[in-house]
C-alpha cells in the first residue's frame, strides 16, 4: 500500500488520518443525504395532499373543470358589464327627479286640489303636468322641461316643483 501512496505523492501521510478524513467526508455525506430525504419526504407529503390519492388522468380532468369554469366566469363577467353599461345609459332617459306643489287655484274651495308636478331624468329634461281643479272641473297642462328650463313661462307653483325637482 505504502508503494500506491509513494506513486501519489502521499508518502508521508499517516493512514490513521487518511481513515479520519474518509470517516469525515462519509459522515458530512450521510448528513447530506438525511437533509435531502427529509426534503423529499416533505415534497412527497405535499404531493399527495394535492393529488388527494387521485390518479393522472383525473387530476387533468380537475384542471380542465377549473379552466372551463374560469373561462364561463370571464364570459359571464363580460356580460355583466354590457348589461350594467346599458342599464346605465337607459337610467339617464328615466324620470329621477320629482317635485309637487299642491295648492288651491282659486282659494275658495279648500283642499288644494290643484297641483304641479315636474317629473325630470338625469339630464333635468323631462315636463311640469299642471292640473287646476275648479267648481267647474278639472283641467291638466304640460310643459316641456329641457336642460331645466322651460320655454313657456311658468306659474309660481310650476316654477316651485321644478326648483324643488332640480334640488334647488
Amino acid at each position: 500500500m505504502s508503494e500506491v501512496f509513494h506513486n501519489m505523492g502521499l508518502d508521508g501521510l499517516d493512514i490513521g488520518y487518511l481513515f479520519i478524513g474518509i470517516f469525515v467526508i462519509i459522515l458530512i455525506l450521510i448528513i447530506l443525504l438525511a437533509v435531502q430525504i427529509r426534503k423529499t419526504s416533505i415534497l412527497k407529503k405535499r404531493l399527495d395532499k394535492f393529488v388527494l390519492g387521485k390518479d393522472g388522468k383525473s387530476l387533468e380532468k380537475d384542471i380542465i373543470g377549473l379552466y372551463e369554469d374560469n373561462k364561463f366566469l370571464k364570459i359571464s363577467v363580460d356580460k355583466n358589464k354590457k348589461d350594467i353599461r346599458t342599464l346605465y345609459k337607459n337610467m339617464e332617459r328615466t324620470f329621477q327627479k320629482i317635485g309637487i306643489v299642491k295648492y288651491d287655484a282659486f282659494k275658495q274651495m279648500g283642499g288644494q286640489l290643484s297641483f304641479s308636478l315636474a317629473l325630470l331624468d338625469e339630464n333635468n329634461d323631462g315636463f311640469i303636468l299642471n292640473s287646476v281643479h275648479s267648481a267647474e272641473g278639472c283641467y291638466s297642462y304640460t310643459k316641456e322641461i329641457k336642460g331645466g328650463t322651460c320655454q313657456i313661462s311658468l306659474g309660481e307653483e310650476e316654477q316651485e316643483a321644478l326648483s324643488i325637482a332640480m334640488g334647488e
